[in-house]
């Protein structure tokens, strides 16, 4: 079966739970998934029991799509993503990003939490992406194109929506949020990086290395979703004052730093 045909197999039995077609989609990355209280009206569908979707194996992400209202707009919150380094592919990756535009979503926004190389960065800072580095080695539009999901070479001179970088800026000023902008690099993981490699991205012009977003983003770009990603600086990266990173270390921080993500990605939502 293609991905168009699976596409509308899995927005027909999710119709069938939600009728209402949402607005925006935002996925929430690893310890950040306080948004979901926000949702007014929840409505939570269990990814295993959604037509064609995977599940999701990472600590602090609990594997549902869940729909409702976030002030007047409708959406659709992923709590959990795929991650290439869980074995799954580009397409298995992204699919949630197509099922969102697919049901109707015009916009995703994409959290994640990511290492910091920026000096100016300090851990629990807020990041909106500017623009991405793709250094994961998979592309998830690689393949045959259906055109009636994208042009077969979609223009990526601004992935991320210039406006809705201004609209989370004025937002996080209003609200005191230290929030930088910064370039996102999406490494394939699951290892954290060496001294070497950390130097050899920010020399490439990297603020923020992670291990998602970079594919979701190409996905939405490809379906001609407006894009805001916001990362949450876990931890810093600077070769001259590594130290030894950990999960629990990395799920504090985002977790101390996951009200400021919430209310950032709410208030934008509403001015949307």
């Amino acid at each position: 079966m293609n991905l168009w045909d699976r596409l509308q197999e899995t927005v027909q039995a999710i119709r069938k739970e939600v009728p209402e077609a949402p607005q925006v989609g935002v996925i929430l990355g690893t310890g950040l998934g306080g948004l979901g209280e926000k949702i007014q009206a929840a409505r939570p569908i269990p990814y295993e029991t959604i037509p064609h979707f995977t599940r999701s194996t990472v600590e602090g992400h609990k594997g549902q799509l869940v729909f409702g209202r976030i002030g007047q707009k409708r959406v659709v919150v992923m709590e959990g993503r795929f991650h290439f380094y869980e074995g799954y592919t580009a397409a298995e990756v992204t699919y949630p990003v197509r099922v969102m535009r697919a049901l109707g979503a015009q916009v995703l926004i994409a959290s994640n939490a990511a290492g910091g190389m920026n000096p100016a960065f300090a851990a629990g800072d807020l990041m909106v992406i500017a623009d991405q580095i793709n250094l994961m080695g998979v592309n998830p539009l690689i393949g045959p194109n259906d055109e009636r999901l994208g042009v077969r070479f979609p223009d990526m001179s601004a992935p991320y929506d210039e406006k809705l970088i201004r609209l989370s800026e004025r937002i996080a000023a209003e609200a005191s949020i230290r929030l930088h902008r910064g370039v996102y690099v999406a490494v394939a993981g699951p290892n954290l990086e060496t001294r070497a490699e950390y130097r050899f991205l920010r020399g490439i012009g990297a603020d923020a290395v992670g291990m998602s977003t970079v594919p979701e983003v190409l996905a939405a770009v490809h379906g001609g979703m407006r894009v805001m990603g916001v990362s949450c600086i876990t931890d810093l990266c600077i070769p001259e004052t590594l130290k030894a990173a950990s999960l629990e270390e990395i799920l504090k921080v985002a977790g101390e730093a996951e009200p400021k993500l919430t209310h950032l990605v709410s208030k934008v939502i509403e001015r949307l």
